[in-house]
């Protein structure tokens, strides 16, 4: 009988990244030319981010929106939302923030030090070296600026920087949006997990995509020219 085919061994060094990684990823601040990434704040963060996410007309420097639909512009494919009050908002918020193995972050405005959106770095198995960028939303008022391509970056960075081997992005195979971006961005997309949540009691089949370390460089570059 011919011998099965054994994965590759991996180095001591990268066995002991994954040993020591931490289960609920470290505090960080991330910071870009157009937005900073930093630990949310409760007590600060709550009433500004439902403001701008909520659908009433909103400012934010020399930008500024009409009223709009939040479903449509920023809480269809989210888990939950849109929210009626901060305090729902907070609820749901606090409930990501209590999960074991992710890390959420409050996304700043720099020119203007507004608070616009919200990330997580989620799904972590650091014994497996992954990670998942995810519950990812902004205010209209930032879509289409450049904030989440840096936002990404500074993620994407930061995790390989750590030392994973694959960082994930997933979303709704409806989210058209959402795939756009995270090809554009370099991600590379594995295929689409059908039946895979029910999410506001509708089905979701979740479409993968990821980048590896030895891939990184190459998306770091092209992200940087994006970004100009």
């Amino acid at each position: 009988m011919s011998e099965r085919p054994f994965g590759e061994a991996l180095s001591d060094e990268v066995l002991t990244r994954a040993a020591q990684l931490p289960v609920k990823p470290d505090p960080v601040i991330l910071e870009g030319k157009r937005v900073l990434l930093r630990p949310l704040d409760f007590e600060r963060d709550i009433e500004p981010l439902h403001a701008r996410s909520n659908g009433q007309p909103a400012q934010l420097g020399e930008r500024s929106i009409d009223a709009y639909d939040p479903d449509a512009e920023v809480w269809r494919y989210m888990p939950a939302g849109p929210f009626a009050t901060s305090a729902d908002l907070a609820a749901y918020l606090r409930g990501l923030d209590n999960t074991p193995n992710l890390r959420l972050l409050c996304v700043d405005d720099i020119a203007t030090g507004e608070q616009v959106g919200a990330v997580t770095l989620m799904s972590n198995f650091p014994e497996h070296l992954k990670i998942e960028l995810g519950n990812i939303w902004y205010s209209p008022l930032v879509q289409g600026t450049g904030a989440n391509r840096e936002a990404t970056y500074l993620m994407l960075a930061h995790a390989f920087g750590l030392g994973y081997r694959r960082v994930e992005w997933k979303c709704d195979a409806l989210n058209a949006r959402s795939r756009y971006t995270a090809e554009r961005m370099g991600f590379t997309f594995e295929g689409i997990q059908d039946a895979h949540f029910i999410v506001k009691g509708r089905n979701r089949d979740t479409a993968w995509f990821r980048i590896l370390g030895h891939e990184w460089p190459d998306v770091k570059a092209r992200l940087e020219a994006m970004m100009g």
